[in-house]
């Protein structure tokens, strides 16, 4: 996790609270979120590393749209951050 960048813990976090989020959906979330837009050329790369790392599988929908959701791998991952988190910040 260490080695992620703060925009792509994001988007293990939007992907961790949906169902198989296509990127669309994806983007339409961070987009909420973040004050800067985010664009396609900023945010499928960073799916792609995710993918590469296998924290995040990719999968077909249909013939033009992808889902993505977080392997095994990732939900641990994602569990160890949000435990390292949760011991200094009581929100």
């Amino acid at each position: 996790m260490d080695q992620l960048t703060g925009f792509q813990r994001d988007l293990l976090y939007v992907i961790a609270g949906k169902d198989r989020p296509s990127g669309q959906e994806i983007l339409d979330d961070v987009n909420r979120y973040i004050d800067q837009p985010v664009t396609h050329g900023r945010l499928y790369p960073n799916l792609d590393t995710l993918v590469e790392k296998e924290l995040v599988e990719k999968g077909q929908l249909d013939r033009r749209t992808n889902y993505y959701a977080l392997t095994p791998k990732g939900r641990r991952t994602l569990q160890r951050r949000q435990e390292w988190v949760d011991q200094y910040v009581d929100v």
